[in-house]
C-alpha cells in the first residue's frame, strides 16, 4: 500500500501551552538517509505512522549540545542542565494530524538526566561518554556508550559548516516538527508539544562518519553509507509544554 505524502509542516511555531520544560539546542549537525516508509513504521507508537515526503521517510543522526533545562520556566539547572547528546529519530504523524519526532534512542553525557528520562516520560535515553569540538568552521562530535547498552557503541561524526542555507521543502520537514510521539509507561501513545523559532540553518559537508549508533538502533547498513542530507544549525531555544493523550 503506498504512503501519500502529507502537506508540508506550517513554519509558524504551534503553541505549547503552558511550560513544563524550556532548554536550548546549540550547535546541531543534521544526519538524514531517504528510507522507505515501511522500513521505519515498526518502531512508531500505535496511532502513528510514517511521515513522508515525496514517498518517502527519514532516520536522522543528529549530535548536538543540550544547554540549560529550566522546570516552569525556572533558570537553567546548573550542571545537570547542560550536557551532550546523539540522537537517532525517525518522523511521524498521527490520526490527529499531528506532526512529530520519535526517538529511538538518545545518547547523553550526563547521567541524571538520563535516569530521570527513563523512569519518568520513558524516553530511551542512554548515558555516555561524550565530546564536542569545534575549530572554526569544523565541528566534531564522539560519543562512546557506557549504559545500559550496547556498551562500547561509539560514535564520530565531523562536519564542515558552511553559508546560510535557504531552506526548502526538505528542511522544512526535517526541522518545523512541533512536537514528539512517544509511549509512555502504560504503553499509552502520548503526543508532547514543544515551540521554537524557525531554525537558522546552514549548508553542512559531512567529512568522517563512525557510527555504531545506528546499528545499535537497527539501522546498521544506513552508517555503511553517506547521508543524503546534510546540515547545520547554531541552535534555538525551545519551549515545551505537557503531554497529550493521543
Amino acid at each position: 500500500m503506498s504512503v501519500e505524502p502529507e502537506p508540508i509542516t506550517p513554519l509558524a511555531p504551534r503553541p505549547a501551552g503552558r511550560t513544563v520544560f524550556t532548554q536550548r539546542w546549540s550547535e546541531l549537525a543534521f544526519l538524514h538517509w531517504a528510507v522507505p516508509p515501511e522500513r521505519v513504521q515498526p518502531y512508531l507508537p500505535a496511532g502513528t505512522r510514517p511521515d513522508t515526503l515525496d514517498g518517502s521517510s527519514y532516520v536522522g543522526l543528529i549530535p548536538f549540545w543540550m544547554q540549560g533545562i529550566g522546570l516552569l520556566g525556572g533558570p537553567g539547572l546548573p550542571y545537570v542542565g547542560s550536557f551532550h547528546e546523539t540522537n537517532v529519530r525517525l518522523y511521524s504523524v498521527d490520526e490527529q494530524g499531528r506532526r512529530g519526532v520519535v526517538f529511538v534512542s538518545l545518547d547523553a553525557s550526563r547521567l541524571a538526566p538520563v535516569l530521570a528520562a527513563r523512569w519518568g516520560p520513558g524516553l530511551p535515553y542512554l548515558w555516555s561518554r561524550m565530546d564536542r569540538h569545534r575549530s572554526g568552521t569544523h565541528v566534531t562530535y564522539t560519543c562512546r556508550r557506557r549504559w545500559p547498552g550496547p556498551r562500547g557503541a561509539r560514535s564520530r561524526i565531523s562536519v564542515s559548516v558552511g553559508e546560510l542555507l535557504e531552506a526548502g521543502p526538505l528542511e522544512h520537514f526535517l526541522t518545523a516538527r512541533w512536537g514528539l510521539h512517544l509511549s509512555d509507561r502504560a504503553g499509552r501513545t502520548r503526543y508532547w508539544p514543544n515551540e521554537h523559532p524557525t531554525w537558522p540553518l546552514h549548508h553542512a559537508v559531512l567529512d568522517a562518519l563512525d557510527d555504531e549508533l545506528l546499528g545499535a538502533a537497527g539501522f546498521g547498513d544506513l552508517a555503511a553509507r553517506g547521508p543524503d542530507h546534510v546540515m547545520f544549525s547554531p541552535g534555538v531555544d525551545v519551549v515545551f509544554g505537557p503531554r497529550l493523550r493521543r
